[in-house]
């Protein structure tokens, strides 16, 4: 009985969680438009969300931009973290402040000054400076990541390593690679996730000839929730579960 009241609390957070998940799918299989009311079930919204081009047009870019945001923020985030574990330089301390400060800064302030500084240099928008923002507000969280996994090894490895006549190159990908790559797999997922999922920056740095996925949305629910975007919410729902489940067996298996 003295357990009952923590685990309503964790069913009810679980419910406001989830149900308006569960609703979102169920709604994807209604034959109405617009309605909320149920007027039967129907897969003709799937059919359309599959026929839709220029939504699949969309979900490619965004696929492409992910990729490479999240393959450069993971390189370039990942050589800064490990300059500032290993290297002792004036203004390390600040500079390693000022990636926090990237992190808890607005969405809005980091895309109108994106937008100020690509006007500045010239830059057109479009892909290119999708990608640069993209990579911009993805390396913070690598650093951080990866930050965190380096300062948890023995600093005695890399003075052994220097001992055995290993070069600061040796040390790096026979040593410092090994320990890394579950945080190089966390980072590069985490701003894979970033990238697909913003909004706000891309908002102001995207332009008219390159169209990504949250940004389609977007533009779709302004007029109103189409079952066709319930539909695309479900499959990506969807794939992200099974996903999740692949992980958690191979992990299993694993142990």
């Amino acid at each position: 009985m003295k357990r009952l009241p923590f685990a309503l609390y964790i069913a009810a957070v679980f419910i406001f969680f989830y149900l308006p998940i569960f609703v979102l799918i169920v709604y994807s299989f209604n034959n109405a438009q617009y309605s909320l009311l149920w007027h039967g079930f129907s897969t003709r919204w799937y059919h359309e969300l599959f026929a839709d081009h220029d939504l699949w047009v969309a979900v490619m870019h965004s696929l492409t931009l992910g990729v490479f945001a999240a393959t450069s923020a993971m390189i370039i985030g990942s050589l800064a973290a490990i300059s500032l574990y290993r290297y002792d330089f004036r203004g390390r301390q600040f500079l390693y402040g000022l990636i926090f400060i990237l992190i808890l800064s607005p969405d809005i302030v980091m895309g109108i000054s994106l937008l100020i500084l690509f006007s500045l240099v010239n830059v057109a928008l479009g892909f290119w400076s999708l990608l640069l923002a993209h990579i911009t507000f993805c390396i913070p969280f690598v650093v951080v990541t990866v930050y965190s996994r380096i300062v948890s090894f023995d600093e005695y490895i890399f003075e052994a390593a220097k001992d055995l006549g290993a070069t600061d190159m040796i040390i790096f990908n026979r040593v410092i690679l090994p320990l890394l790559w579950p945080a190089l797999l966390a980072s590069w997922l985490l701003s894979f996730t970033l990238s697909v999922d913003d909004v706000i920056i891309s908002y102001f740095v995207a332009g008219p000839d390159f169209e990504i996925l949250p940004l389609k949305i977007y533009s779709m629910v302004r007029t109103g929730v189409k079952p066709e975007i319930n539909a695309l919410c479900a499959v990506t729902f969807g794939i992200t579960l099974t996903l999740v489940l692949i992980s958690q067996l191979l992990l299993r298996k694993k142990q």
